[in-house]
């Protein structure tokens, strides 16, 4: 097995295992982005946006805890505890972002937007959407764009 394959493969089973779901099994003969592949990929995104909502939640939480608890007299202690808090502080704007794209995905599935490249309009593909829900560009288009950010960074 290739290393991208393992990969990919590891990364949609991240997903789906917290969205509590299993790959889709194509059907005989079935349409792209049908209503039993909308409703496993809308479960998907609501799940994940759901996990990442309770992490927010409970990082919050205990920074408040920890910025009210402790007071290190040693500046080295409070260095550290600083930088511990702007990690956090990184880690939820993250998150932040993730649920505005998340969202931007549901609102692409109820107008009947969602599967397709943004670029070139082909099919994204049910494997890459699992392993990347809120992908909105096939692989072709999304190496390419990889490439170009590359060449602009030298």
């Amino acid at each position: 097995m290739s290393k991208l394959s393992h990969s990919s493969r590891s990364s949609s089973l991240n997903v789906l295992i917290i969205a509590g779901v299993t790959p889709y099994e194509l059907k005989p003969n079935e349409k792209y982005m049908s209503l039993d592949q909308i409703i496993h990929f809308k479960k998907i995104l609501e799940k994940w946006k759901d996990q990442i909502n309770n992490n927010i939640v409970y990082y919050k939480s205990l920074c408040t805890a920890e910025q009210e608890s402790i007071n290190f007299p040693d500046p080295v202690d409070r260095a550290v505890q600083e930088e511990e808090f702007n990690i956090k502080l990184r880690n939820q704007d993250r998150e932040r972002k993730l649920i505005e794209k998340i969202e931007r995905t549901l609102k692409k599935i109820d107008k009947n937007n969602f599967g397709f490249c943004t670029s070139c309009a082909v099919e994204i593909g049910i494997r890459r959407l699992e392993a990347h829900p809120t992908a909105d560009l096939c692989i072709d288009c999304k190496t390419l764009e990889e490439i170009r950010e590359k060449q602009m960074t030298g």
